[in-house]
């Protein structure tokens, strides 16, 4: 074996790995190489089903079953030393010692990865304990330096604190914590601020940066995320289908890429980072039709008091837009800040305290939303609708595409036997789908496919506004690229409106015609688009644009960031 630097911590050579199904084998990974340098990040990129969390999960041995390595080899090295992880007992000791205390891995998920019925500072004291010979005291003492470390406000009085009390953004860190227990050489972070908004995503990438570079740690960060890679990548190994596809520094994949995936998801990426072509400016729509299809003013809700010495939650406060026919405006803000009980107070899934919705109808009738009965409330759905987050768990497993699409129509007596099928065929056309799959199930698409069957749900009652909440969050980039491209087409030939959700400020600015920033239950600015994303007047939206990563690894704009002075995470 050749003598390799001696800041290789981590060489992976020529690793495969096969799930023995039913029917066949699935080569989830074919013959990948690479190595992991101290003090530096290596960035595995690709989209779903690409065999990126198989790879990292492989450097644990934690591969779920039927999944197994068949050929290549995991080389840990420690000066002279060379351990062959692949030929270790998945569930042998010594495999367990480099569990934590050589490699730390940061799970995507920090909800489902820490335990719901203990404390955060015991479940740290259990990994501090399994890599030390600490007692329980001191055990408690090093768990309050990593949380302090990873900047969790009062450690000690957090560290008895439970899962649930914490945000998304301190779940994190605490997982980040937990892999730090061991002092490990190899940090593994496996999509770390998917499920996080763009600021608290800014700041967890920040701060693994920083604990990587005080501690000379290797970093292996898997991401779909091309703006993330740009962002903290030293090197970049792109997958596609199992199997490595090119591998480079971070400058020469981003301005010499070669391979034709490699350049399809940069394309994806940078295409979001402008506004799409063709489209009519807002304010010449509202000139052509001076009044709005939806009018709020003043909505609010506001949730009661949860004991003696709490406030009522104001989750919306005095919000008031218009919506014109034919205009897409994105409603954008971070986690916990209304976006999504605005959008449910709109169509009256959750009644508002206060304030008043109103749709102006076919007839240019005006109608209060507010003060519909439930007969009323029904015809108004018909008009507004719901494309909802995730296309896997909004769509019934059991039912097939046909009886998913033809739902409303059936509910709602519209269509049925040849009628209905007609319809729902149409509608699959509409949305680039074959009406010959109607007879399939939900589990036989794909993502970005049962985004579109989702969609064409959305449209089977002809609506005049579509209500997206996060409808792209689940999709991979080029996909994402697609859906939005498919909607604005479906807006441009209906004459819809929408009314689109998202914590993702380039598919607002690439989707949307203006922008309302909502901050803490408040619309704390509206305007267009262009001007929202490029030179926004408030603070705080400028601290949410200024933290979208830039898909550029030679402007990182993290580097360079507006903060807004808000309570930490």
């Amino acid at each position: 074996m050749a003598m390799l630097p001696d800041d290789v911590v981590l060489s992976v050579e020529n690793l495969s790995i096969d799930f023995r199904l039913r029917t066949h084998i699935l080569h989830a990974v074919e013959k990948v190489s690479f190595e992991l340098k101290r003090g530096q990040t290596l960035c595995l990129v690709g989209e779903s089903g690409s065999g990126k969390s198989v790879t990292a999960r492989s450097l644990l041995r934690i591969v779920d079953r039927p999944g197994e390595i068949v050929g290549g080899q995991i080389l840990l090295h420690n000066g002279s030393e060379i351990t062959d992880v692949t030929a270790l007992n998945p569930s042998s000791r010594p495999m367990r010692a480099i569990r934590g205390r050589r490699i730390g891995l940061v799970f995507q998920e920090p909800m489902s990865s820490l335990s719901p019925v203990h404390t955060i500072g015991s479940q740290i004291v259990e990994a501090v304990r399994l890599h030390s010979d600490l007692d329980k005291r001191a055990a408690m003492q090093k768990t309050i330096e990593l949380l302090a470390q990873v900047e969790i406000p009062d450690p000690q009085k957090m560290a008895d604190r439970y899962t649930f009390e914490f945000s998304g953004g301190m779940r994190q860190r605490a997982m980040i914590a937990m892999a730090l227990a061991g002092n490990p050489d190899i940090l593994i972070a496996d999509e770390p601020t998917t499920a996080l908004d763009v600021t608290t995503q800014a700041e967890i990438l920040d701060l693994i940066k920083r604990l990587q570079v005080s501690r000379g740690m290797a970093m292996l960060l898997i991401t779909h995320d091309m703006g993330v890679v740009a962002e903290v990548a030293d090197e970049v190994a792109v997958m596609r289908f199992g199997r490595i596809v090119e591998r480079g520094p971070v400058d020469a994949i981003y301005h010499a890429a070669k391979h034709p995936y490699t350049k399809q998801l940069l394309n994806s990426t940078l295409k979001l980072t402008h506004h799409q072509e063709g489209k009519v400016p807002a304010v010449a729509k509202a000139a052509e039709s001076p009044q709005p299809i939806l009018s709020v003013r003043n909505l609010s809700k506001v949730y009661g008091w949860a004991g003696r010495n709490s406030k009522p939650l104001r989750a919306v406060d005095d919000a008031s837009f218009d919506l014109h026919p034919g205009e897409n405006l994105g409603i954008v803000g971070e986690s916990g800040s209304g976006k999504t009980t605005l959008g449910r107070l709109i169509l009256r899934t959750v009644e508002p305290t206060s304030g008043s919705v109103t749709f102006r109808g076919h007839d240019g009738r005006e109608i209060n939303v507010t003060k519909l009965g439930k007969r009323e409330l029904r015809h108004f759905h018909r008009e507004v609708r719901l494309v909802f987050q995730d296309p896997f768990a909004s769509l019934n497993p059991r039912l097939t595409v046909k009886e998913v699409i033809g739902d409303p129509l059936v509910v709602n007596g519209l269509a049925k036997g040849k009628a209905l099928e007609a319809r729902v065929g149409e509608l699959m056309r509409l949305v680039g789908l074959d009406p010959m799959m109607m007879e399939r199930y939900p589990h036989a698409f794909s993502g970005g496919q049962r985004q579109r069957i989702g969609i064409a749900r959305a449209l089977a009652l002809d609506p005049k506004i579509i209500v997206a909440d996060e409808a792209t969050s689940a999709l991979d980039v080029s996909i994402r690229s697609q859906i939005l491209d498919l909607l604005l087409d479906i807006r441009q030939r209906l004459n819809l409106s929408f009314l689109f959700i998202s914590h993702d400020i380039s598919v607002i600015r690439y989707f949307c015609d203006r922008v309302a920033v909502m901050h803490r239950g408040r619309i704390v600015e509206i305007g267009e688009a262009e001007q929202i994303c490029t030179s926004p007047n408030e603070a705080y939206t400028k601290s949410l644009i200024s933290a979208v990563p830039n898909p550029d690894p030679r402007d990182k704009r993290m580097l360079h960031r507006h903060r807004f002075n808000a309570p930490a995470l």
